[in-house]
Protein backbone atom coordinates (compact mmCIF):
# COMPACT_ATOMS: atom_id res chain seq x y z
CA UNK A 1 0.00 0.00 0.00
CA UNK A 2 1.36 3.39 -1.00
CA UNK A 3 2.24 5.58 1.93
CA UNK A 4 3.69 9.04 2.42
CA UNK A 5 5.10 10.24 5.72
CA UNK A 6 6.12 13.87 6.18
CA UNK A 7 8.57 15.29 8.70
CA UNK A 8 10.60 18.43 9.27
CA UNK A 9 7.92 20.89 10.23
CA UNK A 10 8.07 23.04 13.32
CA UNK A 11 8.55 26.61 14.45
CA UNK A 12 10.74 29.02 12.52
CA UNK A 13 11.61 32.68 12.58
CA UNK A 14 10.78 34.93 9.66
CA UNK A 15 13.75 34.91 7.33
CA UNK A 16 14.76 31.44 8.46
CA UNK A 17 14.75 28.09 6.74
CA UNK A 18 13.21 24.66 7.11
CA UNK A 19 13.50 21.48 5.08
CA UNK A 20 10.52 19.19 4.85
CA UNK A 21 10.91 15.52 4.00
CA UNK A 22 8.40 13.02 2.72
CA UNK A 23 9.30 9.34 2.71
CA UNK A 24 7.50 7.47 -0.04
CA UNK A 25 6.71 3.77 0.38
CA UNK A 26 5.36 1.17 -2.05
CA UNK A 27 5.17 3.70 -4.90
CA UNK A 28 6.05 1.98 -8.15
CA UNK A 29 4.84 4.33 -10.89
CA UNK A 30 7.46 5.02 -13.55
CA UNK A 31 5.65 8.20 -14.62
CA UNK A 32 4.60 10.23 -11.62
CA UNK A 33 3.99 13.59 -10.08
CA UNK A 34 4.81 14.44 -6.49
CA UNK A 35 4.28 17.66 -4.70
CA UNK A 36 3.77 19.76 -1.64
CA UNK A 37 0.56 21.48 -0.68
CA UNK A 38 -0.25 23.63 2.31
CA UNK A 39 -3.30 24.76 4.19
CA UNK A 40 -3.49 27.59 6.67
CA UNK A 41 -6.31 27.82 9.20
CA UNK A 42 -9.42 29.18 7.56
CA UNK A 43 -7.93 29.01 4.10
CA UNK A 44 -8.17 26.59 1.22
CA UNK A 45 -5.44 24.12 0.46
CA UNK A 46 -3.00 25.42 -2.14
CA UNK A 47 -0.31 23.87 -4.24
CA UNK A 48 3.19 24.95 -3.29
CA UNK A 49 5.50 22.99 -5.58
CA UNK A 50 5.38 19.87 -7.73
CA UNK A 51 7.92 17.74 -9.53
CA UNK A 52 7.45 15.01 -12.10
CA UNK A 53 9.42 11.93 -13.09
CA UNK A 54 11.14 13.94 -15.85
CA UNK A 55 12.38 16.35 -13.17
CA UNK A 56 10.13 19.17 -14.36
CA UNK A 57 9.21 21.49 -11.50
CA UNK A 58 6.47 23.97 -10.94
CA UNK A 59 6.13 26.49 -8.12
CA UNK A 60 3.44 28.75 -6.78
CA UNK A 61 4.24 32.40 -7.45
CA UNK A 62 4.32 33.08 -3.72
CA UNK A 63 7.28 30.73 -3.17
CA UNK A 64 9.30 31.12 -6.37
CA UNK A 65 12.92 31.90 -5.63
CA UNK A 66 12.52 30.86 -1.98
CA UNK A 67 11.42 27.21 -2.03
CA UNK A 68 12.98 24.30 -3.86
CA UNK A 69 11.47 20.86 -4.45
CA UNK A 70 13.62 17.82 -5.05
CA UNK A 71 13.67 14.06 -4.84
CA UNK A 72 16.18 11.47 -3.74
CA UNK A 73 15.28 8.26 -5.53
CA UNK A 74 17.82 6.23 -3.56
CA UNK A 75 16.09 7.13 -0.32
CA UNK A 76 12.59 7.33 -1.80
CA UNK A 77 12.23 10.78 -0.35
CA UNK A 78 10.66 14.02 -1.52
CA UNK A 79 12.04 17.27 -0.10
CA UNK A 80 10.94 20.86 0.15
CA UNK A 81 13.69 23.31 1.06
CA UNK A 82 12.09 26.50 2.35
CA UNK A 83 14.21 29.62 2.67
CA UNK A 84 13.41 33.22 3.54
CA UNK A 85 10.30 32.11 5.37
CA UNK A 86 7.58 34.62 6.18
CA UNK A 87 4.50 34.40 8.37
CA UNK A 88 2.31 33.68 5.34
CA UNK A 89 4.16 30.39 4.91
CA UNK A 90 2.63 29.05 8.11
CA UNK A 91 0.26 26.14 7.78
CA UNK A 92 0.09 22.40 7.52
CA UNK A 93 2.16 21.02 4.68
CA UNK A 94 1.12 17.86 2.91
CA UNK A 95 3.02 15.80 0.40
CA UNK A 96 1.12 13.98 -2.31
CA UNK A 97 1.87 11.63 -5.17
CA UNK A 98 0.17 10.20 -8.19
CA UNK A 99 0.90 8.10 -11.25
CA UNK A 100 0.36 8.69 -14.94
CA UNK A 101 -2.76 10.86 -14.65
CA UNK A 102 -0.95 13.16 -12.26
CA UNK A 103 2.17 13.16 -14.43
CA UNK A 104 0.13 14.50 -17.37
CA UNK A 105 -1.09 17.49 -15.34
CA UNK A 106 1.89 18.05 -13.07
CA UNK A 107 1.78 21.80 -12.68
CA UNK A 108 0.51 24.14 -9.99
CA UNK A 109 -1.25 26.13 -12.71
CA UNK A 110 -3.97 23.48 -13.12
CA UNK A 111 -4.25 22.85 -9.41
CA UNK A 112 -7.84 21.58 -9.29
CA UNK A 113 -7.22 18.89 -11.87
CA UNK A 114 -3.90 17.95 -10.36
CA UNK A 115 -5.35 17.46 -6.89
CA UNK A 116 -7.88 14.97 -8.25
CA UNK A 117 -5.12 12.90 -9.85
CA UNK A 118 -2.88 12.75 -6.78
CA UNK A 119 -4.00 9.50 -5.25
CA UNK A 120 -1.84 9.29 -2.15
CA UNK A 121 -1.50 11.94 0.55
CA UNK A 122 0.51 12.21 3.73
CA UNK A 123 -0.86 13.21 7.11
CA UNK A 124 0.79 16.61 7.10
CA UNK A 125 3.44 18.44 9.08
CA UNK A 126 2.84 21.82 10.68
CA UNK A 127 4.98 24.86 9.99
CA UNK A 128 4.68 27.97 12.13
CA UNK A 129 6.63 31.07 11.17
CA UNK A 130 6.81 33.92 13.63
CA UNK A 131 7.96 37.47 13.02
Amino acid sequence: QEQLVESGGGPAQAGGSLRLSCVVSEFTHSSYCMGWFRQAPGKEREAVAVIDSDDNRSYADSVKGRFSISTDSAQNTLYLQMNSLNVDDSGTYYCAAGGLDAFLTCTVVVESHLIKSLTTWGQGTAVTVSS
